[in-house]
């Protein structure tokens, strides 16, 4: 069906029409609400290993240093954990050798003490 309009301009607008009895209708024209469904989300699958790790080192500044979870410190328990044991670096090691050499310098301090505040008894301590 075709109709011929005039506008005030002159021109002149064909419209068309196509017409479909029933059976071309329901074979042709897809008439279920398909767009009006909200579509479901897409499956995301978590990252990989490699994926995290990249993820990781762009958001390491913005993650808290200190805190209960979503921190560095969490991440770090977590891990020592996991692993169960914790890591001895060089400046730890350093350190806890710092504090065996402080305690046995104490030790022979405490013995210095004990031996300077003990009676003697008219016994000479030291020996020729």
């Amino acid at each position: 069906m075709v109709n011929h309009s005039t506008y005030a301009s002159g021109s002149e607008l064909s419209l068309s029409k196509k017409l479909y009895n029933k059976s071309a209708y329901l074979n042709t024209i897809n008439n279920s609400f398909t767009e009006l469904v909200p579509s479901q989300p897409e499956e995301i699958s978590p990252p990989t290993i490699e994926e995290f790790f990249q993820l990781y080192d762009e958001l390491f500044y913005e993650i808290p240093k200190e805190g209960e979870i979503n921190s560095h410190e969490y991440l770090v328990k977590q891990s020592t954990n996991y692993i169960g044991s914790q890591i001895i670096t060089e400046d730890i090691q350093a350190l806890l050798e710092e504090i065996t050499s402080l305690r046995e310098e104490n030790l022979a301090l405490q013995q210095n003490i004990v031996d300077l505040t003990l009676p003697t008894n008219g016994i000479n301590n030291t020996t020729k």
